[in-house]
């Protein structure tokens, strides 16, 4: 059986009908959609950590630590990106401000391009 779980950057409070954040550094929580032989199997959602200038690795790491193993984001740097492939979390680019169920649809279905290099910013107006 596989399994995935998808975590979604998500404006207050969280789940299938909150929209995509714009800064997965920024958020102030995540959705996290679990994806069992490609069907929705479970959604909730777990709180962002305190983000502080430059500590976008800190939220790297504690979603790894969750089980996280993909995440739909609007907008990263490049070392959060980079972060990612060494903990072993795909990354995919999302719509900002669309329902968290619209961006796990376009996922389930293919329709996500992976997140790359020139999808990145500098922190601050990101997204797609």
């Amino acid at each position: 059986m596989s399994t995935t779980l998808i975590a979604i950057p998500s404006e207050q409070p969280g789940g299938l009908l909150a929209p995509v954040g714009q800064h997965f550094g920024h958020c102030e929580l995540f959705t996290l959609v679990e994806v069992k032989n490609g069907e929705v199997s479970g959604v909730t959602t777990l709180p962002n950590m305190p983000h502080e200038h430059g500590g976008c690795m800190a939220p790297v790491n504690y979603l790894a630590q969750n089980g996280v193993n993909a995440l739909i984001a609007g907008g990263m740097g490049m070392r959060p990106l980079m972060g990612f492939s060494q903990v072993g979390i795909d990354v995919f680019l999302g719509e900002v401000g669309q329902p968290v169920s619209r961006a796990v649809e376009a996922f389930l279905s293919g329709g996500l391009r992976r997140f790359s290099p020139e999808f990145t910013c500098g922190g601050q107006d990101c997204g797609s």
